[in-house]
C-alpha cells in the first residue's frame, strides 16, 4: 500500500502543487524558519503578505536579532498567538550569537532554538537543506490515518507517526523532500478535515478509509476552546491596544471598557508572565 501511495502522489504533486513562497528555489533556511513559525495555527492566506513584509524588513536572523523584541511583536500583526513572534526573536538572537548568523542544519541543533519543535526542526532540515527526514504535521497525520489506518480522524500526535511517514519516503533525498511536501499538500487541499474530495484524490484507490466506505470513527483529539469570550480573546485585545500605542499605557487604563475586569486583569498577568508585555512604574508596554 505504501509504495502505491508514493507512486501516485509524487506525480500528482509535481503537477498540482500550489506556488507558495517557501517552495521557491533559493528561498533559504531563514525564510523557511520564519514561514514555519507563522504557519503554526494560521491560514496560508494570512501568512503570505506578512511573511513578505517580514523578510523584506529582516532578511537575516541577525537583522531581526539586532532590533528590540517589541518590533517583532508589532510586526506579527493579526497572525495570532504572538508568543511565536517573541520566540522567533529569541531564536534569531541565538542564531546570531551561537551559530554565526546562520540557521543550523541538524535537527538536534534546530531543536535547541527557542520555539522550535520537532515538526519545525525537521521541516527546515528537509525543505531548506534537502536532508532526508520524515516531516509530520496535522495534514500529514490525517492523510496517513485515512489512507493507511482506515480512520476518519488522526490520533493525537505519537512517535509512531514519524515511522509511518518514513515508510512512505523514497530513498532519494530530493524525492523524499517532495514526498513530505506532497502528503501535506494533499491534506491541505484534497483530504481535508471536513469535506475530503475523494473523487479527485490521486491515492483513492490505495486508501484504506475510502475502500471501507469512509466510516465515521471516533475523534480522540482534544478540542480547542471557543475563542469568543475566552481569556485568549482578552489577551489578544490587550496586545492590539499596546501594539497601536505610541507610548506606555497605565495598567489601570488598559482595556478600560472591557466587559469583564477580572478577565482583563488575568490577561494582563499572563502576558506579563509570558514576557509578551512588560510593566515599568505601573505602565504597560511591549518588551524592550
Amino acid at each position: 500500500m505504501q509504495s502505491a501511495i508514493t507512486e501516485a502522489l509524487l506525480p500528482w504533486y509535481r503537477t498540482n502543487a500550489r506556488a507558495l513562497p517557501w517552495r521557491a528555489d533559493g528561498f533559504g533556511a531563514w525564510g523557511v524558519l520564519v514561514s514555519e513559525f507563522m504557519l503554526q495555527q494560521t491560514p496560508v492566506a494570512r501568512v503570505i503578505p506578512l511573511l513578505d513584509a517580514w523578510l523584506s524588513r529582516w532578511p537575516t536572523p541577525t537583522s531581526l536579532a539586532d532590533e528590540a523584541p517589541a518590533e517583532a511583536v508589532k510586526a506579527w500583526s493579526n497572525l495570532g498567538y504572538p508568543r511565536r513572534a517573541l520566540w522567533l526573536h529569541r531564536a534569531a538572537v541565538q542564531i546570531r550569537d551561537h551559530h554565526d548568523g546562520v540557521v543550523p542544519r541538524s535537527v538536534d541543533t534546530l531543536l535547541s532554538l527557542t520555539g522550535v519543535g520537532d515538526y519545525t526542526a525537521r521541516a527546515v532540515a528537509v525543505f531548506a537543506y534537502g536532508d532526508r527526514h520524515p516531516v509530520v504535521d496535522t495534514n500529514t497525520r490525517r492523510v496517513m490515518a485515512r489512507a493507511i489506518d482506515g480512520a476518519a480522524h488522526p490520533a493525537p500526535p505519537r512517535p509512531a507517526d514519524l515511522d509511518q511517514m518514513a515508510a512512505l519516503l523514497p530513498a532519494s533525498h530530493a524525492e523524499a523532500a517532495v514526498m513530505n511536501a506532497a502528503v501535506m499538500e494533499l491534506g491541505q487541499v484534497t483530504c481535508t478535515a471536513r469535506s475530503p474530495a475523494c473523487g479527485t484524490c490521486p491515492i483513492a484507490d490505495a486508501c484504506a478509509w475510502h475502500a471501507a466506505g469512509r466510516p465515521e470513527t471516533p475523534d480522540t483529539r482534544r478540542k480547542q476552546a471557543k475563542y469568543e469570550g475566552s481569556d485568549r480573546q482578552a489577551r489578544g485585545a490587550v496586545m492590539r491596544e499596546l501594539r497601536g500605542a505610541t507610548s506606555p499605557i497605565a495598567q489601570q487604563r488598559i482595556l478600560a471598557d472591557w466587559h469583564d475586569a477580572a478577565q482583563r486583569d488575568r490577561a494582563v498577568l499572563t502576558l506579563l508572565d509570558d514576557g509578551l508585555i512588560e510593566s515599568t512604574d505601573g505602565e504597560l508596554h511591549l518588551p524592550r
